[in-house]
């Protein structure tokens, strides 16, 4: 019965920490209940990088402090035991006496990393670990990816077609005209490559607001002169990544307005202005590993890759991905450029309006 509660309230911190989402990084996303007889007699959570965690909110929270000497305190992730650009929130529970403190997972930063959990026993708190362990490691895989592989977790994402392509053939100038003609007989207002359903482009908008970057590869960007925006939701938009290692690309192009920063990987130059910085990279270097550190040293935690073909065909063939999720829409091509494929099994495969979505975990 003890656990079933237990489960209850660590639950409740885990929906109160997903509310950080957008706003955390690169800390990890914490909620925190705090339980008095039975009653919750305070919440919170950690709301923006740099200001009070979510055991601080909670705290606070609570009206009459003194009966936190018999509550039990809810909270996701282990308690930190350092000095960061706050206080150490295991002190502050300490200070207040709580009787217990149950936690989801142990925090795996070095700084932490069972410090935490150590100091609250050693202060004759009783501490419970591992309650609801595997979602509150889910809920910050990004986080944990980060500290463990010393890289960004990493997302491929694409959409194919039922017969297998991710882009149109666009050298057969006839069979191109045939497509856009079937685009305009539908009157759908769609591009006549564009391969998923309006409800999948918002989900994938969804995505976008949920990660620190998205990158693609030149063709991509010459092709398809996408955004690389959240625009369809409510929600911040990631940093542009883009693959240019000649430089080839037109400053026309969408990536290049300045409503978003945006990053290119190149030969040739460093240089930033505004928005935009350009990164050179050494060409004796292997590509995909040398991108990965500077964004690793830039605290970018999570990634999606967005194509094209070529650029996700590299990820997967060196085996450098944590998670893919591939769309399959009702479009057929009968001729282009092949998708990409997954010698796995997908780990959840689910109908999304008209599209299927598979997702693949990188185990």
């Amino acid at each position: 019965m003890t656990i079933d509660i237990d489960k209850k309230y660590m639950n409740l911190c885990i929906q109160l920490a997903k509310k950080g989402i957008q706003d955390v990084s690169p800390n990890p996303m914490v909620g925190c209940v705090i339980v008095y007889q039975g009653e919750i007699i305070g919440q919170g959570y950690h709301e923006k990088y740099g200001e009070a965690h979510a055991e601080v909110n909670a705290i606070n929270s609570v009206t009459d402090k003194t009966i936190l000497t018999e509550s039990t305190l809810y909270v996701n992730l282990e308690p930190c035991a350092h000095y960061g650009k706050t206080p150490p929130c295991s002190d502050l529970i300490i200070e207040h006496k709580l009787k217990k403190v149950v936690i989801g997972c142990v925090d795996t930063y070095s700084e932490v990393s069972g410090k935490g959990i150590k100091k609250l026993k050693d202060a004759g708190i009783n501490v419970v670990s591992g309650i609801l362990e595997e979602k509150a490691k889910e809920l910050n895989k990004y986080f944990f990816n980060y500290h463990s592989k010393k890289r960004p977790y990493i997302i491929l994402k694409w959409a194919k077609t039922q017969d297998g392509f991710i882009d149109v053939d666009r050298t057969d100038a006839k069979h191109l005209e045939g497509l856009k003609e079937t685009a305009r007989i539908k009157n759908d207002g769609k591009a006549y490559n564009w391969i998923t359903t309006d409800e999948s482009k918002k989900l994938v908008h969804r995505w976008r607001t949920e990660v620190q970057a998205i990158m693609i590869g030149t063709n991509t960007a010459l092709n398809d002169n996408p955004r690389l925006t959240a625009r369809a939701v409510n929600g911040e938009n990631p940093l542009r990544v883009i693959l240019d290692l000649n430089l080839r690309l037109p400053k026309s192009l969408n990536v290049f307005d300045s409503n978003t920063p945006t990053i290119v990987f190149n030969y040739l130059k460093d240089e930033k202005s505004n928005n935009l910085e350009f990164i050179k990279i050494n060409p004796n270097n292997q590509l995909i590993p040398e991108i990965l550190t500077v964004l690793y040293n830039l605290k970018i935690q999570s990634i999606i890759i967005e194509g094209g073909a070529t650029l996700l065909e590299t990820f997967i063939e060196s085996n450098t991905w944590d998670e893919a999720r591939v769309f399959t829409g009702i479009k057929e091509f009968s001729k282009g450029l092949k998708a990409p494929i997954l010698q796995k099994t997908p780990s959840t495969s689910l109908l999304f309006g008209e599209d299927q979505l598979d997702f693949f975990m990188n185990d």
